[in-house]
């Protein structure tokens, strides 16, 4: 007798039609995610579209915010992509509920209003923080570079422009003098002519020449602006040679990244350590972190209503100025304790014992802080640091494909970043619930 096989009509029609919701278990994270969106405040969003009472009505805003949440919880990013899913992926065609914003309505939602989006980050972590019942101890900090959407051979340094900008010149000089020979033989040949029309060759070279320009006046304030805040005379401050300027992404920078050299964007970003959930999150142009100590401790507090007793951060944060900082908070209640590395280790130097007696006189805060990690506790503290913060980063960065920002401009890029920790923090919580 052969064998049978279960039925398998590929041809046959439905008598009813399905309802997509049950095609996916009740526990799943587009469910989560939309219950979540639904108890957001989305005000600023609609006030946008009330101006407005021209045209076709526009899709509701909870729906274009739960493909963008939902999108970059799951590693889906690009609006191309999105409108791809939603034409073959069930959760996202259960999201949109029958609807299909094309990717240039998906794009043109997230340009308009990626402030209010970057705002919602600190509605979800509130959320978080409260189901979770969690009150900041130990907080670790680290930052990591991420591409911009521009390329690093589309920047020039200030020494290149000017020698650049003296090459155009005389090109521009002998375009001219070769056109204004060129009328006068016609002049003589055909007669008067209008004569104010510029040949192609000579306007790409007066555009590349006018790009230089601006460029030159942007790096020249950013010099000044940089001596102003280190307390040096801003009118004599020049920029240096190699100092770069991006003409796709002006406000991205040359930095030294895990992949190597590459034009981006520093995303900080502080992790508690019970859900690892990310209670504060920026961007910064800065190539290091000695400057974001002090800011991401007051974006700490801002964004997640509360002050961390402790910082654990590494050596890219340490400086006498940050160490103060912590220090000379406002009243002993107010005080932050840092548990911050001073330099990199040597191998096997974790394993030495501390070295006893009293800090000789004179010691320095970076001093005092290399003889707390040395002792038992200070190790055991600061050795949860990367158990902490860099898995985030990978599962932002590896587990869910984010490379590179799709926006461009120190602005938008934060509140994509903000989009990007806010996804992370909605994952954490959804898996906290499973159990």
């Amino acid at each position: 007798m052969p064998k049978g096989y279960r039925s398998y009509l590929p041809e046959q029609e439905l008598l009813l039609p399905p309802s997509l919701r049950e095609w996916l278990p009740e526990n799943h994270l587009v469910y989560f995610v939309s219950d979540v969106v639904d108890q957001l405040d989305l005000s600023a969003i609609h006030a946008v579209y009330e101006k407005e009472k021209r045209g076709q009505p526009p899709y509701d805003p909870r729906l274009m915010t739960k493909l963008l949440v939902y999108g970059y919880c799951t590693g889906v990013f690009g609006s191309r992509r999105i409108q791809k899913r939603l034409r073959e992926d069930i959760p996202f065609r259960v999201l949109a509920a029958g609807n299909e914003p094309d990717f240039r309505t998906i794009s043109d939602f997230r340009k308009i209003h990626i402030a209010t989006l970057e705002n919602l980050f600190e509605q979800v972590l509130a959320m978080a923080l409260e189901c979770g019942a969690i009150q900041l101890g130990r907080v670790s900090l680290d930052g990591t570079k991420l591409k911009a959407n521009a390329s690093k051979h589309k920047a020039m340094s200030y020494g290149r422009m000017k020698e650049k900008q003296q090459q155009l010149k005389e090109e521009v000089k002998q375009l001219l003098a070769a056109a204004e020979a060129a009328d006068e033989a016609e002049d003589r040949q055909y007669g008067s002519q209008r004569g104010d029309e510029l040949p192609e060759e000579l306007q790409r070279r007066e555009t590349r020449l006018a790009k230089i320009k601006e460029a030159k006046k942007v790096l020249e304030q950013r010099a000044r602006d940089k001596a102003a805040a280190e307390g040096r005379s801003a009118a004599e401050a020049k920029p240096e040679d190699k100092d770069q300027y991006n003409f796709t992404d002006p406000e991205s920078r040359i930095m030294k990244g895990a992949d190597g050299i590459v034009q981006g964007y520093n995303a900080q970003a502080a992790v508690e350590p019970v859900l690892l959930l990310i209670v504060g999150q920026s961007v910064t142009e800065a190539a290091n972190d000695k400057q974001q100590l002090k800011p991401m401790v007051e974006l700490i507090e801002q964004q997640s209503g509360q002050r961390p007793e402790a910082i654990l951060a590494d050596n890219g944060y340490c400086s006498e100025q940050n160490l103060e900082h912590l220090e000379s908070a406002e009243g002993p209640e107010r005080k932050i304790e840092g548990f911050i590395a001073t330099g990199k280790q040597k191998h096997g130097e974790h394993r030495l014992p501390a070295k006893r007696g009293p800090l000789p006189k004179g010691a320095t805060r970076v001093d005092r802080m290399k003889r707390k990690l040395q002792t038992k506790v200070g190790k055991a503290v600061y050795a949860a640091r990367k158990c902490v913060v860099e898995p985030v980063f990978g599962q932002i960065k590896q587990a869910r494909g984010f490379r590179q920002f799709l926006l461009r401009g120190k602005k938008k890029v934060k509140g994509e970043w903000a989009l990007l920790c806010l996804a992370h923090n909605i994952l954490r919580l959804h898996a906290a619930m499973q159990y």
